[in-house]
């Protein structure tokens, strides 16, 4: 099969019947075998009625339904687990994603070298209240991956190689980093393709500003967990050796400068009446329990089922 793709949707019965019939006109147009996932996130209208009637006209539809809302990235995952063309290709179902942009995306998976290619909205038709804070977190985002030539991390019109889709895993709120996840996972021909994005024809959006949050709090996640899964020892332990220290060198410091002072008879203030005394003891406190985290850490992960699981490009 050339392509998979695969559609998240909630609450979307409007928009369903022209997204499907517009896939279907590009891919025929282009002699491509496909198959168009779709993914009811627990939709509360009739949208999964008006799929099981697209299944019926048209046989290259399969389509998964949750008993209730999981968000996005949890569709996103089941949709990928069940994908079997060589590219998958995800959009989302509100018609501001263009489907003639398949093609292209198509040909820089299979003929260009890319693992992942991620569209570019350059002119958007959202309000300022979800431009503003993307811009920021598309910022942050580029910053602290190392992924410089992508405007748009979160954009649901993306192309992945098979090979991606299948090793690796989105949850939370993470759809809107799968780039920086492709890329600890190994992939990291990552390409960007600028886009045509469309005004939302029905309904209303169906993200709040809470996801921002959320977002931010995953990106730490995966930021954490890219780099320091199989060696916490070294995040925590790091902190907690260089806390610790700290307030050894202090309490040396403090003691010295009191038998110096007791030596040469000058007045001095006892060691727990000074303000470094209490930072000092703090800081040995704090550095001991971080160490400890990091020991405990390193344990659970070397005990972990796949702590000897990783990625592995080729076998011979």
């Amino acid at each position: 099969m050339d392509i998979s793709v695969v559609v998240p949707l909630f609450n979307e019965e409007e928009s369903l019947p022209e997204l499907t019939a517009w896939i279907d006109r590009v891919m025929t147009a282009n002699h491509f075998s496909y198959e168009i996932i779709l993914v009811d996130d627990g939709s509360k209208d009739n949208s999964w009625k008006i799929i099981e009637e697209l299944k019926v006209q048209n046989g290259n539809i399969s389509a998964i339904k949750f008993r209730r809302n999981y968000g996005k990235s949890a569709a996103l995952n089941v949709g990928f687990a069940a994908a079997q063309g060589d590219v998958v290709i995800t959009m989302d179902a509100d018609l501001q994603d263009s489907p003639d942009e398949i093609p292209e995306l198509y040909d820089r998976i299979m003929n260009k070298g890319a693992d992942l290619v991620s569209g570019w909205k350059q002119k958007r038709y959202d309000p300022l209240t979800k431009t503003i804070p993307t811009k920021l977190f598309n910022g942050v985002t580029r910053s602290m991956s190392g992924i410089h030539n992508l405007h748009d991390f979160n954009c649901g019109l993306k192309a992945y190689k098979k090979e991606v889709v299948k090793n690796i895993e989105v949850y939370g709120e993470m759809h809107r980093y799968i780039p920086v996840i492709a890329k600890w996972a190994g992939f990291t021909n990552i390409q960007e393709q600028i886009v045509q994005h469309y005004p939302r024809k029905y309904g209303t959006t169906k993200f709040g500003p809470g996801r921002f949050v959320k977002g931010f709090l995953d990106l730490l996640s995966i930021f954490f967990v890219g780099k320091f899964a199989k060696r916490p020892m070294h995040f925590f332990g790091v902190m907690g050796v260089i806390s610790f220290l700290a307030g050894l060198f202090i309490s040396i410091y403090l003691i010295c400068h009191k038998l110096m002072s007791i030596a040469s008879g000058t007045p001095f203030r006892d060691i727990t009446d000074q303000p470094l005394f209490f930072f000092a003891l703090t800081a040995i406190i704090l550095g001991t329990q971080l160490f400890l985290t990091g020991f405990l850490a390193e344990l659970v992960s070397r005990s972990s089922s796949d702590r000897n699981e990783y990625q592995i490009e080729k076998v011979i």
